[in-house]
Order: C-alpha cells, then sequence, then structure tokens
C-alpha cells in the first residue's frame, strides 16, 4: 500500500509541475505579447498616438448672443430670432483641410443637396480658429454632418440664433438686414467683433448694432478626437441684446405698402406734433430673410445689379424734384417778404415769357386773373413764374432750407441724403457758370437743380401745419431690456423754427386745405366727407417732352413722377403723408389715391381703438385695460 501511494504521489508532483511550467511559458508569451505591444505602440506609435491624444482637448466655444427683437409702437413684433445650425471647421483636428471639404462637397452632391463652391478652395491653413463653412444650414444637411463624423473630422455644427424678418419687404428698408463683418470694418472696431460675426448692414440692424447684438459667451469643454463633446469644464453665459421699440405703426405700414401696389416709389407717413415716422415705404424692395444665412453670390448680384435698385431706401436717399409741392416754398417767401399779398394777381394765359425763353403752365389754355389762393388751389404754375422772378433764387433758397431742405434731416437711421437747394454761389462754384435769370423760373414750380426726398417733403409740410416746429424725424421711440425696462428713450428734437408769421401760415394752410376740398382743386381724390384733409399735388418732369402729343410714345421710364403731400386734419394735424410715384404721371391722378389710403388707415384705426375704449369704459366689470389698446405716448406733444 505504501509503494502504491508513494507512486501516486510522484505522478501527481509530475503532473503538478507539467501544468506549472505550461502556465508559466503563457504569463511569459502574455507578457512578452504586452511587452512588445507596449514597445510597439510608445516606440512605433508613439508619435502619432501622441497627436491622437492632444486632439481630445480642451476646446473654448463661442455662445452667440441672442440679438434683441424690434417692435413697432403698438409692441407688435417686427423681427425676432429662430434657432438655426452653422457648418464649423476645426483645421487642426481635420488633418488635410482640402480632403474634407471634398468629401463633404461629395457626400452633399450624392444627397442633391447645395453646399458652397468656395470651400473647395480652402487649401491648407494655420489659423487656430475654426472657418465658418456653411451658415443656416438645412435639417437635411445637419443630418448629413452628424451621420459621417468620422468621415468628416473637424467638421462640427453650430447652433446659432438667427433673425426671423416677419414683415418681409414691407419693412425691409426701415429693418435692414444682417450680414458678416467685413474685415474692413473688423479692423475699425477692433475688439467688439470677431471674425465671422454677424452685425447689421443696413437700417436699423446697422444704425443700432451695438444696442441689438448683446455680448456673447463661451464654453470651455473637452472634446474627442472627432470633435465630439465629451465635458464642460466652465461656462460664461451670454448676455441678450436689447430690445428695440419703433415710431413705426405696422397697420399704417402696410397700408402705404399695399397702396403703392408694387410700383417704384416711396411714401413717408410721420405725427407733424413730434417728428415721429409712423410709416416708410420705399418700393421695390427685397426680402431681408435672403440674408439670414450669409446671402448667395447669385442673389446678391440680382439684387445689386438690379436697375431698378430694390437696396436703395427712397424714403431718405432718393432725390427727386419737388415739382408743384415746391410751391409752398415760393408763397411762403413771397408773402414773409412782403412782395405780393393775398389779394395780388397775376394773369395765366397757358404760358411765361422771359427773355427769348417762353414757360408753359401745365393748363395749356390759362388759368385767367388768378390770386394767390387760387394759383395754389389750381397749382397755376405761371403765377409761380412771376413770383419766382420777384424773389430770386437766393431768397427762394433762404426759406427752402428754414422748411428743412437742402440737408439731411438727421433721422436715425444710415444713408440719408440731403437733396440740392441751388443758389449763385452753388452754381458757380459746382459748374464754374453764373446763374441765369432762366433757371429761377424753373426753380420756382420745383423743377431745375432742386431736389429732395419724400421725407424732406413730409417734414416740410408738417412744420407749416403744426405752427411752425421744424422737428428732426425718429423712427426709434426706445430701447429697453429684454424684460421691457426702458434703458433710453428718444424724445423730439427741434431743429428750427419757421420764419413765416402766423398769419402767412394759416393762409397757404387753408390754401392747402381747398386744393383737396374747393371745385377745381387738383387733390380732391383726397377729399373725404369729414373735409379734414389738406395737401398739394406735384408732377415732376423727369426730361422735356418735344410736345404732348408724344408723351405716350416715351419710354416709362423718362415719363413724370407723381407727388402729392398731405396732412388731416388740417387744423389740429395729427398726421402728414407724403407720395412719390415714380414715372406714374399726374400728382393728383396717381399720388393722392395712395396717400388716401393712409390716410383712411390712420383714422379707421383711431375710431377703432376709440371704440374699444369706450366700450371698456362702459364695461360693468372694469377690467384692466386690454394691451391691444393704443397707449399714449408720453413723449408725443398733446395737441395745440
Amino acid at each position: 500500500m505504501a509503494s502504491r501511494h508513494n507512486r501516486l504521489n510522484g505522478h501527481d508532483s509530475a503532473e503538478f509541475h507539467q501544468r506549472f511550467r505550461l502556465l508559466l511559458l503563457i504569463i511569459v508569451c502574455t507578457m512578452a505579447v504586452l511587452v512588445v505591444r507596449m514597445w510597439h505602440l510608445q516606440v512605433i506609435k508613439g508619435s502619432e498616438l501622441y497627436q491622437r491624444s492632444e486632439s481630445n482637448s480642451m476646446r473654448n466655444r463661442t455662445i452667440r448672443a441672442v440679438r434683441g427683437v424690434i417692435l413697432d409702437t403698438n409692441r407688435k413684433v417686427l423681427v425676432d430670432n429662430q434657432a438655426a445650425f452653422d457648418i464649423l471647421l476645426y483645421p487642426q483636428r481635420a488633418g488635410n483641410v482640402q480632403d474634407v471639404t471634398n468629401r463633404f462637397a461629395t457626400l452633399c452632391t450624392e444627397r442633391s443637396l447645395s453646399y458652397p463652391e468656395e470651400i473647395l478652395q480652402i487649401r491648407k491653413t494655420r489659423s487656430v480658429e475654426p472657418l465658418r463653412i456653411e451658415r443656416n444650414i438645412s435639417r437635411e444637411k445637419l443630418v448629413l454632418v452628424e451621420a459621417h463624423t468620422l468621415e468628416l473630422p473637424g467638421m462640427v455644427s453650430e447652433v446659432v440664433p438667427v433673425r426671423q424678418y416677419l414683415q418681409g419687404e414691407k419693412m425691409a428698408h426701415v429693418i435692414g438686414y444682417m450680414g458678416e463683418i467685413s474685415p474692413e470694418d473688423l479692423e475699425k472696431e477692433g475688439m467688439r467683433y470677431a471674425s465671422g460675426d454677424m452685425v447689421g448692414k443696413f437700417g436699423i440692424e446697422r444704425y443700432l448694432d451695438a444696442s441689438l447684438r448683446g455680448t456673447n459667451g463661451a464654453e470651455n469643454v473637452v472634446v474627442n478626437v472627432v470633435g465630439k463633446e465629451v465635458r464642460i469644464l466652465g461656462r460664461l453665459s451670454p448676455i441678450a441684446g436689447r430690445n428695440v421699440v419703433l415710431t413705426i405703426d405696422s397697420v399704417l405700414q402696410e397700408a402705404a405698402w399695399d397702396a403703392l401696389e408694387g410700383r417704384p416709389g416711396s411714401v413717408v407717413a410721420l405725427d407733424p406734433r413730434d417728428g415721429s415716422v409712423l410709416a416708410m415705404v420705399s418700393s421695390p424692395a427685397f426680402d431681408p430673410n435672403l440674408f439670414r444665412g450669409g446671402i448667395s453670390v447669385r442673389d446678391w448680384k440680382k439684387l445689386s445689379q438690379d436697375p431698378a435698385h430694390p437696396l436703395e431706401n427712397r424714403a431718405i436717399s432718393g432725390q427727386y424734384p419737388p415739382g408743384s409741392t415746391y410751391k409752398l416754398v415760393v408763397a411762403a417767401a413771397a408773402l414773409e417778404e412782403g412782395l405780393v399779398t393775398p389779394d395780388t394777381s397775376f394773369h395765366c394765359n397757358g404760358s411765361f415769357t422771359l427773355g427769348n425763353r417762353t414757360f408753359h403752365c401745365w393748363q395749356k389754355h390759362g388759368h385767367g386773373r388768378v390770386s394767390l389762393h387760387r394759383a395754389i388751389v389750381s397749382s397755376c404754375d405761371v403765377y409761380f413764374y412771376n413770383l419766382g422772378k420777384l424773389l430770386g433764387v437766393d431768397k427762394i433758397a433762404h426759406y427752402a432750407r428754414a422748411f428743412g431742405f437742402g440737408e439731411a434731416t438727421g433721422i436715425d437711421l444710415p444713408r440719408e441724403k440731403g437733396g440740392i437747394i441751388p443758389t449763385r454761389e452753388w452754381k458757380l462754384a459746382r459748374f464754374k457758370k453764373p446763374w441765369q435769370p432762366g433757371e429761377t423760373i424753373s426753380i420756382s414750380i420745383g423743377q431745375g437743380f432742386n431736389t429732395v426726398t419724400p421725407l424732406q417733403l413730409a417734414l416740410a409740410y408738417g412744420t407749416l401745419a403744426n405752427g411752425g416746429t421744424l422737428w428732426r424725424p425718429r423712427i426709434v421711440r426706445q430701447i429697453e431690456t429684454i424684460d421691457g425696462k426702458v434703458v433710453q428713450a428718444f424724445t423730439p428734437e427741434k431743429r428750427g423754427t419757421l420764419p413765416i408769421s402766423e398769419k402767412n401760415r394759416l393762409l397757404i394752410r387753408d390754401a392747402l386745405w381747398g386744393v383737396v376740398n374747393e371745385p377745381g382743386g387738383t387733390g380732391g381724390a383726397l377729399r373725404r366727407k369729414e373735409a379734414d384733409v389738406a395737401g398739394k399735388t406735384g408732377t415732376a418732369q423727369v426730361v422735356g417732352l418735344p410736345s404732348a402729343g408724344k408723351v405716350r410714345s416715351f419710354s416709362t421710364r423718362f415719363r413724370d413722377h407723381a407727388l402729392f403731400v398731405c396732412f388731416a386734419p388740417h387744423d389740429r394735424p395729427e398726421i402728414v403723408v407724403a407720395v412719390i410715384a415714380e414715372n406714374a404721371g399726374h400728382g393728383g391722378s396717381a399720388a393722392a389715391p395712395v396717400a388716401r389710403k393712409v390716410i383712411d388707415a390712420y383714422f379707421d384705426q383711431k375710431n377703432q381703438a376709440g371704440k374699444e375704449q369706450t366700450v371698456r369704459q362702459d364695461s360693468p366689470s372694469r377690467s384692466k385695460p386690454s394691451l391691444a389698446a393704443v397707449k399714449p405716448d408720453p413723449a408725443r406733444k398733446e395737441d395745440p
């Protein structure tokens, strides 16, 4: 038994040693493999893996501030924000930038998606800042980028707020649009902006860009090799931009836009009591939403090369001959200088001769003997030729400037022009030629070198209507915080006082009432049952026509401009409207109906608000006033 036990123990010991050696061999082989693998990773692949580990690193990410909203005078939102996505490319993580952009273009093409062709021109770059490949991308393109992160190293999507222009073309020239900051502006603005920032380029967006834009925030995040966020290390929250409340009434804005019916021209409506702009329309216009994600080259060329100039705000930069609307100035000057009285009359036989030149009246057979009142009502040219001869160009210019013509009004919008009010000195400096007497005759009916803007016309008539105060027009009522606290209020600003006696002012005002309400008045299209409108028609000649019978054969762009300026109620004015319809013909037939629709919209809205107020006052519940009610403006003057 002992012998057998010893044999068994010897057998077990041998088997144990055999298994131990096998286990030891396995351990040695495993260690050898690990050592070899470690040597391979650290020596052979060490440099590559180090670079890849560096890619799993920290990144500073900008958080775009939400831009302030823009509201009309009744707090209706005109411009809002919505979330969108941009595509960024981080060159340091992309490896070969050209390969990534080419692959992106290929993926887009395979799915019938557009892409900015300029990205194919991107070569190697040393920039540490991300390249913005495309703005405001579609949902399909967002899915494409997110689904192909391994094929598109360094390319990521970023959520950003973009503008939503709710009024589209109707408010385009007032609101403006956004665009990427130019290198010139970036250099000029210094540290306030960064490359790729979207800034206001036009209208209120540009004028109040500093208030609207807010302050960007930032995040310090850890990202992996494909650019995906791993965790956030720190965050600085953005500060939203200020909200802007305009003096514009969107109801009147829409009425003015619809009244023009797409014809080239402009409409300006303002409150003569404080210079607040109630409506400002320029046609043709453009859709500012085209600029939300960066306008395409094709769309930009279409807009910038359009012969109708849709990018021009005609209300403040369109310079037109004022035509017969300028007779307001000449009449005021002649009365104030004592050259005529209300009873002074001249005979109109249809023409006026000065030297060897003959100047015609619009009424071919003349108006007969007319005094000042009737000359304004029927817009007799011959009467004003006589006044111009008596006054001379320099006296006319003096009074024209008192009405606000010949210089920029100072409205809170960029790119305003001042027009031209000629003098002897001006012509000599401009053309090196002396002033001719016949040129004064043309000036006296608003032709010749005279040019004005629609805004200036509205201000001039508003100045006469309100008792003689020339206001600086304003289109911004106030700037507010995001929770409605007023940061800055834009109060009325007086620019000057009309140097005309109250007696002469009322004489002219009553004549302007006659233009609309008396028999033979050229502005009969504005006649309302309330008999509350006063105004003046105008027809501005674009080119000299050889004869009346050939007018129809002329190209449309050579036809006369139609003008009309009015205010109402004539004795307690609340609104002034100026209309210029380009190449539309006569002011009474083409421009006056446009003004009529704006005037009607104003009083319809006022009457409706009055009815709602009456209903609330009569209600037994005495509930809190509705937000829809028109709130009084503490900055606006009361009726005189």
